[in-house]
């Protein structure tokens, strides 16, 4: 052996994770709470893109570190690796979706009655309000109803039955800019690429990164800021 070599044999690679039997469909409430659990770690890795394959790798990572097993890589090492990691599947993931998007996009624009602004903001009046159009500093009541390209609602304020209210300026540029459009009464589709919309983040696990959205929205009312409280009578001097 070469003198001041390690006798310390290398590590070895990860193993694969091992084929198991069918987990069986939870059952008790324990089971189930369990099953949450499991859903609430997925759906933090939705930005990864994992495959089916990878799935398996992060199950047996998962698996190791829940039982007390010993880990197969140096976490110290492959832990700062991750951000990395998630930097360039959101990357990647996004410029999928936005070229899937473009087309969709070219389309909405050429459609009757469509508009589109220099932020790429494509509206279309659905029926004209008669009532004032909202300020960006306004609180506004809504009724909403959004969708991804492919027809999935992420979003519905309809299908829950209950409008919704929020300031104006605390949204998606896409909304800040459309609603301003409208009038009170009235209802219009906007159509938004990502850039206005939640970027090449998304908002996982429901909108992809780089997913272009569709919004029906029907403008309610402007919500009034609650009437200042009178002031109170002065109180009367005390005699001296």
């Amino acid at each position: 052996m070469a003198a001041g070599a390690s006798s310390a044999p290398a590590p070895k690679a990860p193993k694969a994770a091992a084929k198991q039997a069918p987990q069986a469909a939870p059952s008790t409430e324990e089971e189930k709470t369990l099953y949450a659990l499991g859903l609430v770690v997925g759906r933090n890795l939705a930005a990864f893109s994992l495959s089916a394959s990878e799935v398996g790798f992060v199950e047996l990572g998962l698996r190791d570190a829940a039982l007390g097993k010993e880990p197969q890589v140096d976490l110290q090492v492959y832990g700062p690796k991750l951000e990395a990691l998630n930097q360039s599947r959101v990357g990647k993931s996004a410029e999928r979706e936005k070229t899937k998007a473009k087309s969709f996009l070219d389309k909405a624009a050429k459609e009757p009655g469509a508009s589109v602004s220099s932020s790429g903001l494509i509206y279309t009046d659905i029926k004209a309000g008669t009532g004032d159009s909202p300020k960006p500093t306004d609180k506004v009541k809504v009724h909403y109803h959004g969708t991804l390209t492919d027809g999935k609602v992420f979003d519905s304020s309809v299908q829950r039955g209950q409008p919704a209210e929020f300031p104006l300026n605390g949204v998606i540029p896409c909304w800040t800019e459309g609603v301003q459009k409208m009038k009170v009464g009235g209802k219009a589709k906007l159509v938004c690429p990502s850039k206005i919309a939640y970027g090449d983040t998304g908002s996982p696990p429901v909108i992809p990164g780089g997913a272009a959205l569709i919004f029906e929205v029907e403008l309610l009312d402007i919500v009034k800021p609650p009437a200042a409280a009178p002031a109170k009578d002065a109180q009367p001097k005390k005699k001296p």
